[in-house]
């Protein structure tokens, strides 16, 4: 098993950046292919951007492609996701997800961890 736990969400203006992490503890880190996934009042959680398990492979939903981008560093247990160019159709729940399968951590009902999400506010 792999406990997850977010942390760096806020306010921010709209056209501000902002960086989560998500801080991994339990089973090796390295094992997991890791993602973000956001879920805005009144919405279905939606697809943010995946990591492979050592990093060399990523992959983004459209709403985010050119201002989000995703990372990881194994020897820290810890993965990143650092949002530019905020918008406040960006406002979520911004949550951590692991997976064995790479397949596996883009997919809402196949993820097999999450953490317990953290806020994002983009203000206008």
């Amino acid at each position: 098993q792999v406990q997850l736990v977010e942390s760096g969400g806020g306010l921010v203006q709209a056209g501000g950046s902002l960086r989560l992490s998500c801080a991994a503890s339990g089973r090796t880190f390295s094992t997991y292919a890791m993602g973000w996934f956001r879920q805005a009042p009144e919405k279905e959680r939606e697809f943010v951007a995946a990591i492979s398990r050592i990093g060399g492979t990523t992959y983004y939903g459209n709403s985010v492609k050119g201002r989000f981008t995703i990372s990881r560093d194994n020897a820290k247990n810890t993965m990143y996701l650092q949002m530019n160019s905020l918008k406040p159709e960006d406002t979520a729940v911004y949550y951590c997800a692991a997976d064995t399968n790479y397949a596996d951590v883009s997919r809402v009902g196949r993820v097999d961890y999450w953490g317990q999400g953290t806020q994002v506010t983009v203000s206008s």
